[in-house]
């Protein structure tokens, strides 16, 4: 079990991140993530009390299949990150699979992963993780746009990333920058999103603890 809360270990990856890069890309990535704060969640962003919309996604074999089908009927967690290039995208998934998977296999909820990535991506994020859960390719964010959650990164910061050498485009399956907000839905055995977290600072993610919580409430019948 980790120790620590996802928000300490993004807090210590970026000290030892910022000083590694230099000021001058630490500014233009906190220039980024200050952007896109203030910009707020999306006015068409997925709600609570949404029906889950059904799309058409990706295994890391390269096996299609339907959202629907890999929640299946009972209630599910569904989790949308960046990619395995992403490094507070490896901390957060590494964290449900330790802190997380455990407590929804008690209660019988799916724990499902899903990035624009190609499944060879996502079988690094599995690896990185020695992650038990699923994990989906999202082809083209088909699905995250349906969602409303969809966003490119600045140019400042796609100019960042290439000259630390990397280009998110070669990891995803349409080779375009797009990517999601990182987000995590809560879905009850009928579809129904009960649950919503997103956010727009790619720096900051969905604890634990409000999981779990948010699943306490749908087993009362509260939610």
């Amino acid at each position: 079990m980790t120790s620590q809360d996802i928000a300490t270990q993004v807090a210590d990856f970026r000290r030892t991140f910022n000083a590694e890069i230099g000021p001058d890309l630490e500014a233009i990535f906190e220039a980024e993530q200050a952007h896109l704060r203030s910009l707020g969640v999306p006015a068409d962003a997925v709600r609570v009390g949404d029906q889950i919309v059904d799309a058409a996604l990706l295994t890391p074999t390269g096996r299609d299949i339907a959202l629907i089908d890999a929640i299946g009927a009972s209630p599910a967690v569904v989790v949308f990150y960046r990619g395995a290039w992403c490094p507070y995208c490896n901390i957060t998934l590494k964290t449900y699979q330790d802190d997380l998977l455990p407590a929804l296999r008690e209660r019988g909820v799916e724990l499902v992963a899903i990035s624009p990535q190609t499944p060879a991506g996502s079988e690094k994020s599995v690896a990185a993780g020695d992650l038990e859960f699923t994990v989906l390719s999202d082809p083209g964010n088909v699905l995250s746009r349906a969602l409303g959650i969809a966003t490119e990164p600045s140019v400042g910061a796609r100019g960042a990333q290439l000259e630390l050498g990397f280009d998110m485009a070669d990891d995803n399956v349409d080779g375009s920058a797009e990517i999601p907000f990182p987000t995590v839905l809560v879905i009850d055995g009928d579809g129904r999103v009960v649950f919503v977290d997103i956010h727009t600072d790619y720096t900051s993610r969905t604890e634990v603890s409000l999981v779990l919580e948010t699943l306490d409430l749908l087993e009362l019948g509260v939610v």
